[in-house]
């Protein structure tokens, strides 16, 4: 089946309100920014999405990306493992005013609770956070003489994510440290929207090649040239620009 989708508009128009969305990237690096904007003209011209549940490593950063969506009310809720990180005003302000609730999860256990929720394991227990506010009302058992906590899956309506190249099928590849979250989120979502540098004709990747493969992916489109959050934050940029 081809996967392929002619517009970014397009990609995102069944994100409803109310979903939850996983957005890979760790911090700007595999963070696809082009979708993201996207979803935002879109509730910027239909006032949805919003109510929206984000899982992502961060709350976002200076005025783009995931921190445009916080800035312009369409998150209700974020899962991260980092809320503050280089420029996160955006997500701080809303928190302290009470207009965003957070979920914080250990870096590894998050990763895991969404490898969980890919591979279908409802729960698993991990020593990690055993003993802190993070553990508080959540399942504890002693296994070999150790405290572990039970966590539970991470699963999404939707997943955002960004690859280097992705064929028709929607087989894909990742560039270097942009891989991060991005193929556990694409098992672990209902449906996968995925932006793709290059677009090749199937057969145009190597089958040893391929990390995340094409059953995984609902959708592909083509970005060539996407942005870098931190060339886009060092630049000042804010999305939606503003005008005088």
């Amino acid at each position: 089946m081809d996967k392929r989708i002619a517009s970014l508009a397009d990609a995102t128009a069944e994100v409803g309100d109310g979903a939850t969305v996983m957005i890979g990237g760790f911090g700007g690096s595999g963070a696809p920014i082009e979708l993201i904007h996207a979803l935002i003209d879109r509730f910027l011209a239909t006032g949805s999405p919003t109510g929206l549940t984000v899982i992502n490593n961060n709350a976002g950063n200076g005025h783009v990306g995931i921190a445009a969506m916080i800035e312009q009310g369409m998150v209700a809720r974020m899962i991260c493992s980092f809320p503050r990180s280089a420029d996160p005003v955006v997500f701080t302000d809303r928190y302290q005013a009470g207009r965003i609730a957070l979920e914080l999860v250990p870096q590894g256990t998050l990763a895991e609770r969404i490898r969980a929720g890919g591979a279908g394991i409802p729960a698993f227990y991990t020593p990690t956070g055993f003993g802190t506010d993070l553990a508080e009302g959540k399942p504890v058992a002693e296994f070999d003489g150790r405290p572990y906590v039970q966590e539970r899956w991470l699963k999404a309506d939707v997943a955002l994510i960004k690859a280097e190249t992705g064929d028709h099928l929607g087989n894909l590849t990742y560039r270097m440290a942009a891989r991060n979250f991005a193929p556990l989120m694409a098992m672990a979502a209902t449906r996968t929207i995925v932006q793709v540098s290059h677009v090749v004709a199937p057969g145009g990747i190597d089958p040893e090649a391929v990390i995340t493969p094409g059953i995984f992916v609902d959708a592909l489109v083509h970005v060539p040239d996407p942005a870098q959050e931190e060339d886009l934050n060092r630049a000042g940029a804010r999305y939606p620009e503003v005008t005088a």
